[in-house]
């Protein structure tokens, strides 16, 4: 049992849908999940195991930013044996060439974070997604039937919400990055180190060009297209 999931061995999947919000978690366990059950609330911080196709699936809150994400990815690795973990998040589009509710499947993740950098001794890390979990990814939104426009490529994961430098993402816009969120290089980090698969797949949320914002409930409630992509992915690796 770990400190902050503080679920008993066998009751989280090798796979886990990872959101950030756990009012998200119950949504994806309740809508998408067969015979899903609470294995934790410790903290509000919800985590549920079902079914989904005949595939055991878990799906845990892990709450913003990289140093929460951390804690709950790192007890999920090193306490649960999860295998698999793939971040269903929201982002903020930081070009026009994405809309509300586009996706992007994230190959790769630059930060501003300090946390890459004690751990690299100050050098550069670039946090990748794992390979196979990106091309299921891929195909599957190729082949499921999505309202959503799909986009690959890289996220800016950044330690403030509310930036006091927002003028400084516009050199990462002009290197092909798409969107920002606040998780998904510390996760790519962490699933390298211990040797597992992780992806992120993110719903623009809000735009940070245009201003245009999804509301709370839709942001908790009504992203199923990222999440359809997620567990067809994560069941056929």
């Amino acid at each position: 049992m770990s400190t902050h999931i503080a679920a008993e061995p066998g009751q989280i999947a090798p796979i886990v849908l990872f959101p950030g919000d756990p009012l998200r978690a119950r949504w994806i366990a309740e809508t998408f999940l067969d015979d899903a059950e609470l294995y934790s609330e410790t903290r509000g911080m919800l985590g549920f195991t079902g079914t989904w196709e005949g595939h055991r699936v878990s799906v845990q809150g892990s709450g913003m930013g990289q140093p929460s994400m951390a804690i709950y990815a790192t007890e999920l690795f090193t306490e649960y044996d999860v295998q698999t973990i793939v971040r269903v998040g929201s982002c903020g589009a930081l070009t026009e060439r994405l809309a509300v509710r586009d996706i992007i499947i994230a190959n790769g993740a630059s930060t501003d974070s300090g946390i890459n950098r004690v751990r690299f001794h100050g050098l550069d890390y670039a946090p990748l997604a794992d390979f196979a979990l990106l091309r299921a990814a891929v195909e599957a939104s190729e082949n499921e039937p999505l309202s959503s426009t799909v986009h690959v490529g890289p996220l800016f994961s950044s330690d403030q919400f509310y930036s006091t430098r927002p003028e400084l993402t516009a050199p990462f816009v002009q290197h092909g990055i798409l969107g920002v969120e606040m998780e998904a290089a510390g996760l790519y980090t962490l699933a390298a180190f211990h040797g597992r698969r992780a992806l992120a797949i993110c719903t623009v949320s809000d735009h940070i060009v245009t201003g245009e914002e999804t509301t709370a409930r839709e942001r908790e409630q009504t992203f199923g297209d990222m999440v359809r992509i997620a567990l067809r992915a994560a069941t056929s690796v």
